[in-house]
């Protein structure tokens, strides 16, 4: 990756888009600084930390810790996020949707696009609100009047707007996927102020050294295990058979169908961990006494962070949604029809059901060891967290998209050197 990057510095037109990414990045980094005014950021900060296990926690990683201090761009890339699966989801149930986006080519990407960015607006109006009616019914406010709560919920809709037309400008004039890129920053900002909390634990004796080594090394194999699998694929082989078109000869050649062991990358367990985190932060937001609500009480702590059943059901809902995903995404019938009318065939299959029951049989096996290979990422820092009592802030999720970003950025920026330097049939 080093080497890619200092390969990609020596071409004048890939160093316009490093310093422009660059640069878009900073802007981000210093709209992360600058708080919403009305809000005491030091009793946020304390009653967010009580609630790090919640949906609420996660926002805060994944917002590089601006969620937690109510600055600017506090809503980060989450409403852009949560559009897009939207979106996507109404793409296969709605037909028109469906016909726009398979047959509308270029103009209808523009239009999913521009129906994205609306909904990515209105997503961040509710946002907005719930994250005011957060602090105000935690009376963290220092003002609760109706103009305080306008400049902050407009702080918020025009901070989360203008991330994502900075993450558009980066895919355009910059390196990679723009939205992808801002996420990424802002997890790694994070990796500072983990690394300094285990230092201050190691000093003080809270946490033994065994207790760091171990923390490391999960961290180091994740990371392995994260990108030989984001590398691995299932090659079905396809067969082309030869025709005739006039004078000419067409087909004949071999090739296959790849499919990705882990298709869905983090979805299912953003899914997952938002609906097991519910319960809890629910419970967070009511306040219960123990005494007067005994089975409430009881019903909420059987989903804390640190119970073996809130581990098992995380788990369950990774391999469910996982296979929901894949099923949305993965037509066999589709692709069996596209090679029936391409005159290709998978060797010794007939083509036709033959066909799409192969490949449906295929795509369940891979499904399961993606799936696997998703609940091992989520949960393996949990149990680490759980052994040491060390709050890991580089979780599954988080080390899935930024391993998952970096491979995508090397392998863009190998792109446009390969374009530029490519080489020719008789060197």
């Amino acid at each position: 990756m080093i080497q890619t990057i200092k390969k990609a510095w020596a071409i004048p037109e890939l160093r316009k888009k490093i310093v422009f990414t660059a640069l878009i990045l900073l802007i981000f980094r210093i709209g992360n600084a600058i708080p919403v005014p009305y809000v005491d950021t030091k009793l946020l900060g304390d009653y967010l930390s009580q609630m790090s296990t919640t949906v609420l926690g996660l926002y805060d990683v994944m917002s590089g810790g601006a969620f937690a201090s109510a600055t600017v761009f506090a809503l980060g890339v989450q409403p852009y996020i949560n559009s897009s699966i939207i979106i996507q989801l109404l793409t296969i149930a709605i037909p028109p949707l469906e016909r726009l986006a398979r047959e509308g080519g270029e103009e209808g990407k523009k239009k999913i696009q521009s129906i994205t960015r609306y909904a990515t607006v209105a997503i961040a109006i509710l946002q907005g609100w719930g994250y005011y009616a957060l602090m105000k019914n935690a009376s963290i406010l220092t003002n609760t009047g109706v103009w305080a709560a306008l400049v902050i919920i407009i702080s918020f809709i025009a901070g989360s707007s203008f991330v994502m037309w900075m993450g558009e400008q980066v895919t355009e004039f910059g390196i990679g996927n723009g939205i992808s890129i801002i996420l990424f920053a802002g997890i790694l900002s994070r990796v500072p102020s983990m690394v300094s909390g285990m230092s201050i634990s190691l000093k003080s004796g809270a946490m033994q050294w065994w207790h760091a080594l171990l923390v490391v090394i999960g961290i180091l194999a994740l990371i392995v295990l994260i990108t030989w699998v984001n590398g691995a694929e299932r090659r079905i082989p396809v067969q082309y058979a030869k025709r005739q078109v006039g004078r000419k000869m067409y087909g004949g050649q071999a090739s296959y169908i790849p499919i990705k062991v882990n298709m869905t990358g983090v979805m299912p367990i953003i899914f997952a961990s938002t609906l097991c985190g519910l319960p809890n932060m629910i419970g967070s937001f009511l306040n219960l006494d123990a005494t007067k609500h005994p089975y409430w009480t009881a019903f909420f702590r059987v989903f804390n962070y640190n119970s073996v059943l809130y581990l098992v059901v995380y788990v369950l809902l990774i391999v469910a949604f996982n296979y929901f995903y894949v099923a949305i995404q993965y037509n066999p019938v589709d692709i069996s029809n596209q090679l029936r009318k391409n005159n290709g065939t998978i060797p010794g299959i007939r083509p036709g059901k033959p066909t799409s029951d192969f490949i449906t049989k295929t795509l369940s096996k891979i499904t399961l060891i993606g799936a696997v290979f998703l609940a091992i990422v989520a949960a393996v820092p949990m149990i680490i967290g759980d052994l040491t009592g060390v709050s890991i802030q580089l979780g599954g999720t988080t080390l899935l998209i930024v391993v998952g970003v970096a491979l995508e950025t090397g392998r863009s920026l190998e792109g446009y050197m390969t374009a530029r330097y490519h080489k020719g049939f008789l060197e």
